[in-house]
């Protein structure tokens, strides 16, 4: 299991980059809109700083649903290797037979 802190603060990033989505969406628009006067672009991206660092997509950290492990994690499946390897051994995972010879 992983700290519990770790957890929760990833959580926090996860509601905070949802609150957050659109406004950072709109801000990129303008930044990237090249037609669009240089003032305006450098105001939006002064506004895009002043936002919190914690609502942006990449400081989210994938962790598995069930110990909360960053590393050795399956996108697909939202859980580490390990979780996979423990449920695929009870047979609770679909189509998943744990191998041995």
């Amino acid at each position: 299991m992983a700290k519990v802190s770790a957890v929760e603060k990833n959580k926090k990033r996860e509601k905070l980059i949802n609150q957050y989505a659109a406004k950072r969406a709109e801000l990129k628009a303008i930044i990237m809109d090249q037609k669009l006067p240089v003032e305006d672009r450098f105001r939006a991206q002064l506004k895009l700083g002043e936002l919190p660092r914690n609502s942006s997509k990449v400081r989210k950290r994938n962790r598995c649903e069930i110990t909360g492990r960053p590393r050795g994690y399956y996108r697909k499946l939202r859980m580490s290797r390990i979780a996979l390897r423990e449920l695929g051994s009870l047979g609770l995972v679909p189509g998943l037979v744990k191998s041995s010879w």
